[in-house]
């Protein structure tokens, strides 16, 4: 048996011998290790790289050749990898014999047996300390390119150019200050032909795509400015220059520079379109310009000039031509004229020109003298082609004595001026809100009217939806001040059945039936703080829901608002919400006050005259003066709602076909006092207090004294900050 062992033994171990033979002249630095970490084995490259026998190095001792700043790292390494039986891997510095350090990087596998139990672990290093220099020398490298690269890219930024490189595939390069110019991150990469095309504007795109195709086939440099469009919409022009790389007569690439010019792109623009404003200007007013040297006689004239005077733009002005154009009977003046010039004077005169198809034109010369460079005196003037205003005078005063009557004047305007339904006037406060009007009501926009009692809110809210695109749909009007505050959210938003006492049946509220149209709350300065709430979903969400109910309805409805208090002044006082407001307020309108605009008076008067008398079956054919006088001196502060009611009355009791009024009832003007409370307010004080007194201050709950007056906590709380009242002096009462 023993013998038999040894027989199988003597090839093992000749063959482990063969194998450590093998393992010590491998270039290599092997080594093998035990479960615990223990090395146990380093080849002879080791030894002899480490200048140290096997017993130097076995076991822990090989951590004394490791660089002292890298012993913990690799130890550290080395531990977690025996607990996790994860190969090993980590770059170290060794000392070799000679004493200098080599970085080597170092791995270790393990060996496991069939059951999964690790054997042995097996390392080997590799000496990593050349590619380690050559790292760091293109670390140099690329840190010097970087620098040289910034300089470059700082020019380039600096001066808004870009640089790029393009062949038949394409772009290869762009600098970063190309991709800046382009509205582009600088660390993507170059676009593709198609990618490039879509940054140019659509205007340029197509002459851009031709460039590219004709530069590619012909080989030849190039300069062209383009528009582009930005990420963010901005649109820029930029100058793009590039020459071609030409090797053994083929195009290799084409390298150049895009330059942002759109400053001077658009001073240029800028320019052509004044003097397009100028030459435009002239064409209209019938005016030319010119410039006249008195010493040399050197004529510049305008294009209008040319027209004026009836020569074509290829001739070259002289003082003969423009003599020639003189009427006869004129000339000799003009020639007087021209030796007074000399001495330096400003030029004014009118004469006549004769032109070659013998109608005679007038226009009106003003020049002023000038010095030029050389001391020399120079006229710049124009010459207006009055013809036409010399007619139109005549036409003026022809037609001066049929325009006498004032009352034919102010139905002939009346008509005119009545744009929008039943607001009248011409005056240039009400044009400005009619010309706002008008702007906003094709949008979507939310709009307040502010303005007094009786300025007609309502007229201007119907025709802001009458001109917009819900014109089709439902218009309905909630007068918020109308409805009782408890009513309001069912008045708005409808309720269910059973939702309150009373409540038999589902109904739709106003915002449902105006479903696809526009909704004007009236007076929205009255609304109670729950349905404020309740409208700012509406207006940030587009939806709510009936009261009682828990479905979610979306509101599909314009709104517009009016109101005749001061909204400001109820968000100090905490009566309205501030972000309501905002909400409402996209789009302001003011509307001015009759005493504001009272050019508009008799307009008005000869409307609502003709209106009411129709009514009437009377036939009324003047208007006394005076009566009108008083009318237009009257303040209205009941606006144009108190000047129709005045009207009205006045024709009731008409007897004649002379409309006049009886001036007693403008003699009382009523006096505001936005300073003293009125009655109602005075009297709804005093139910608070009551309240209050009985409730020792309590506002909500059982005993309180919202409960008392038969109104929500929160509408009781909003009129006790605005009547002011201090519910602490009745604690106790």
């Amino acid at each position: 048996m023993k013998a038999s062992e040894s027989l199988q033994n003597d090839p093992l171990t000749a063959t482990a011998d063969a194998l450590r033979r093998a393992v010590d002249t491998t270039p290599a630095f092997i080594h093998t290790a035990r479960p615990d970490g223990y090395l146990d084995y380093f080849n002879r490259g080791w030894l002899d790289f480490l200048g140290k026998s096997l017993e130097d190095v076995c076991g822990w001792r090989w951590t004394e050749s490791i660089h002292p700043e890298d012993v913990a790292g690799i130890v550290q390494k080395w531990h977690a990898a025996l607990a996790s039986g994860e190969p090993f891997e980590i770059e170290a510095r060794v000392r070799r014999a000679d004493g200098s350090y080599r970085a080597l990087l170092h791995r270790k596998l393990p060996l496991r047996d069939e059951h999964g139990n690790i054997v042995k672990w097996f390392g080997s290093s590799i000496d990593i300390e050349d590619r380690k220099c050559a790292e760091e020398q293109l670390r140099r490298n690329a840190q010097e390119l970087q620098r040289s690269e910034f300089y470059l890219a700082e020019g380039q930024r600096l001066a808004h150019m870009g640089s790029w490189a393009f062949d038949a595939a394409g772009f290869d390069y762009w600098s970063p200050e190309l991709f800046r110019i382009y509205g582009l991150e600088p660390t993507s990469t170059a676009p593709t032909i198609q990618e490039y095309l879509n940054c140019i504007h659509p205007e340029d795109r197509e002459f851009m795509a031709n460039l590219i195709k004709r530069i590619l086939a012909d080989a030849s440099p190039f300069d062209a400015t383009k528009r582009i469009v930005r990420p963010d919409g901005e649109v820029r022009y930029i100058r793009c220059v590039g020459a071609p790389v030409v090797e053994d007569q083929k195009l290799k690439k084409y390298i150049g520079s895009a330059l942002d010019v759109t400053e001077q792109e658009l001073l240029t623009q800028e320019l052509q379109r004044r003097w397009a404003i100028l030459e435009q200007a002239e064409a209209l007013s019938h005016t030319g310009s010119f410039s006249w040297n008195v010493s040399s006689g050197e004529l510049v004239w305008s294009d209008e000039e040319f027209r004026i005077l009836g020569y074509e733009p290829t001739v070259k002005p002289t003082l003969d031509l423009a003599l020639k154009r003189i009427h006869p009977e004129d000339l000799l003046f003009v020639q007087r004229m021209m030796e007074k010039a000399k001495s330096g004077t400003n030029l004014e005169l009118e004469h006549r020109l004769l032109m070659p198809d013998a109608s005679v034109k007038h226009v009106h010369v003003i020049a002023r003298p000038m010095t030029n460079e050389s001391g020399e005196i120079e006229y710049v003037g124009t010459v207006m082609d009055i013809t036409a205003r010399k007619k139109a005078f005549e036409e003026i005063k022809a037609l001066r004595d049929e325009l006498q009557r004032e009352n034919i004047v102010l139905r002939e305007e009346l008509g005119k001026t009545s744009m929008f339904e039943e607001v009248i006037g011409t005056s240039s406060v009400l044009q400005s809100v009619l010309a706002r009007a008008a702007k906003v009501a094709p949008t979507d926009s939310t709009v307040l009217i502010m303005g007094e009692t009786g300025t007609g809110k309502e007229l201007i809210a119907r025709a802001i939806h009458k001109r917009s695109k819900r014109s089709e749909r439902p218009f309905i009007s909630v007068n918020c001040a109308a409805v009782p505050p408890s009513l309001i959210m069912s008045e708005l938003f409808g309720h269910e059945k059973g939702a309150f006492t009373g409540a038999v049946q589902r109904r739709l509220g106003k915002f449902e039936l105006a479903e696809g149209g526009t909704i004007f709350l009236d007076e929205v300065g009255d609304l109670p703080p729950e349905t404020q709430v309740a409208l700012l979903r509406v207006l940030q969400e587009r939806e709510f829901e009936r009261v009682g109910g828990t479905e979610v309805l979306r509101a599909d409805v314009r709104v517009i608002s009016a109101t005749n208090c001061d909204l400001q002044a109820a968000i100090a006082d905490g009566a309205f919400r501030n972000d309501l407001y905002y909400r409402l307020n996209v789009f302001p309108i003011k509307l001015p006050p009759l005493r504001d605009r009272k050019e508009d008076v008799p307009l008005l008067v000869n409307y609502f005259v003709d209106r009411y008398a129709k009514r009437a079956g009377k036939k009324i054919e003047q208007i006394e003066k005076k009566s009108l006088e008083a009318l237009q001196e009257y303040s209205w502060p009941g606006n144009v709602r108190e000047l129709q009611n005045v009207i009205e009355r006045s024709l009731i009791i008409a007897e004649t076909n002379v409309f006049s009024i009886d001036k007693s009832w403008l003699a009382h003007e009523p006096q505001p006092s936005p300073s003293l409370p009125t009655d109602q307010k005075v009297n709804e004080r005093k139910r608070i207090e009551a309240a209050l007194a009985q409730s020792n201050g309590k506002v909500s709950g059982t005993n309180g004294a919202a409960a008392t007056l038969g109104i929500p906590a929160s509408t009781l709380e909003s009129k006790i900050r605005v009547l002011r009242i201090n519910k602490l002096q009745f604690k106790g009462v």
